[in-house]
């Protein structure tokens, strides 16, 4: 039998898997081969960094294989004291995960279009280029729709973490905060001309603060499980 202590650790390790793996595939991978506005720049990107471009898509799916232990142990701890809040969220970390994740045929479409004899054949560089560019381009509006969900799973476990204090209320406030974070930046992504997200880069401060916060506790400290009982 796993103790509350060692199952709050896995949760807190697979956490921190999750966001290696995340920024591993958003910061090494997309972002440095993707070239906005220039198809063909980001298609030579991607035909010369094959592996890496693989790399990303692999490590995409290990986040959300190893993401899920981490969202079912929290859901098992706070249903105690906050059962139809921790269902909502769950539903919502469900949704976004299952976006994602049939996202992803965008994201390694370019790899199909710029490797396959028939598509080289069959279409002029540019045009490959281009519709490999699109692609992503449509992975990266999938992306910020399914995070749209899992903002406001954030918020709704910043304000569980808050309430109960098993976890000390200053990482539910800045759980809270990634997860308000995560709607300005997609909405901001939705709302600009072009889909352009100037936000990102200092959005993206709290939101790894907030994660990395309570990954960090539940690795290290664990969950005060008697302070969810005294919630009950």
């Amino acid at each position: 039998m796993i103790s509350d202590k060692n199952l709050a650790r896995i949760a807190g390790f697979c956490y921190l898997v999750v966001i290696a793996t995340g920024l591993f595939s958003e910061v090494f991978v997309r972002q440095s081969l993707r070239v906005p506005n220039d198809a063909l720049a980001t298609a030579y990107n991607i035909q010369t960094n094959e592996m890496l471009f693989r790399w990303g898509f692999v490590a995409d799916l290990i986040n959300f294989v190893v993401g899920m232990p981490t969202i079912l142990i929290i859901y098992h701890f706070f249903k105690k004291s906050n059962k139809i809040i921790l269902q909502i969220a769950l539903a919502l970390v469900i949704i976004q995960t299952a976006i994602i994740a049939v996202n992803l045929l965008n994201q390694i479409t370019p790899l199909l279009l710029l490797s396959n004899d028939t598509y080289l054949n069959a279409f002029q560089p540019n045009q490959l280029a281009t519709l490999s560019l699109l692609s992503l381009n449509i992975q990266s509006i999938g992306y910020g729709i399914g995070l749209v969900f899992f903002g406001f799973y954030c918020i709704l476990i910043g304000y569980a973490i808050f309430k109960t204090n098993a976890i000390p209320r200053i990482i539910g406030v800045l759980y809270a905060i990634a997860g308000l974070c995560y709607l300005i930046n997609s909405f901001t992504m939705f709302l600009s001309k072009g889909f352009a997200n100037p936000m990102f880069v200092y959005l993206a401060i709290p939101i790894f603060i907030g994660e990395l916060s309570l990954c960090l506790w539940l690795l290290i400290k664990g969950i005060d499980t008697t302070k969810l009982e005294n919630n009950n």
